[in-house]
């Protein structure tokens, strides 16, 4: 079983500058997938893809496999992430002259992920015969109790109205948010796909202090405050 690790990282970022290599306590942002796809000691290979040379440059700096430049029409703010993963796959297969069995992308801007959760997922995808598997957590708000959406005619209306009265929201279906931080595949699959749900879709289940995707200068903030809490708590552990 062969398995390639994609992490595909645009320059272009417009709600936090330049995030996939801005420093997180001493290292670019994308080094923290890097090193939790090594550490996971999962996969055979592992790939960056960019369209910017200063985010390959990095990538390289940090022991990746291949570096593969991202054409421009997949480097635009319309473009569809499984295109872009299709095509980085493509590309390694053909330089390393070989084909690989398990696809897995990570996120570069989930840092807060385990290597663990790496392992589980990928475990997941290969122990159960799905086709792909997707990471989630649980999720604040539920479709069925607290989530709302507007009408043609402007009323407010649930989401998703439960077959019965759900007086409380521990007593609705149990909802998950997706968190964007790990993505497996078969092969075959991931190449042959339009949408990220097919038949055989699994789900792994993350807690929301590992979920966190930075998409804004809040959540950059947000990070570094866990990461600075963690510190402390394993100081303090340390020393008794």
């Amino acid at each position: 079983m062969k398995r390639l690790c994609t992490i595909c990282a645009r320059g272009g970022s417009k709600g936090v500058k330049g995030k996939n290599i801005r420093p997180l306590f001493g290292k670019p942002l994308i080094a923290y997938s890097i090193e939790q796809a090594r550490a996971s000691g999962m996969f055979d290979s592992l790939a960056v893809s960019s369209d910017s040379d200063e985010i390959l440059d990095v990538a390289r700096a940090w022991g990746c496999d291949y570096l593969i430049k991202r054409p421009d029409e997949l480097a635009t703010d319309q473009a569809a992430k499984l295109p872009v993963i299709r095509h980085c796959v493509q590309e390694v297969e053909v330089q390393a002259e070989t084909s690989f069995d398990t696809i897995v992308d990570l996120d570069a801007t989930s840092p807060l992920r385990s290597a663990e959760d790496i392992v589980n997922a990928v475990r997941l995808l290969e122990d159960s015969g799905a086709d792909n598997v997707i990471t989630a957590m649980p999720a604040r708000r539920s479709p069925y109790f607290n989530l709302v959406e507007l009408d043609a005619d402007g009323i407010a209306r649930l989401s998703k109205p439960p077959l019965s009265k759900v007086v409380r929201r521990q007593d609705s279906p149990k909802c998950y948010d997706m968190n964007a931080s790990i993505y497996v595949w078969r092969r075959q699959i991931l190449l042959d796909s339009d949408g990220l749900f097919g038949e055989n879709t699994r789900l792994y289940v993350m807690p929301e202090e590992r979920s966190i995707d930075i998409d804004s200068e809040l959540d950059f903030e947000f990070v570094q405050f866990f990461m600075s809490q963690q510190q402390v708590n394993h100081l303090r552990n340390s020393y008794g």
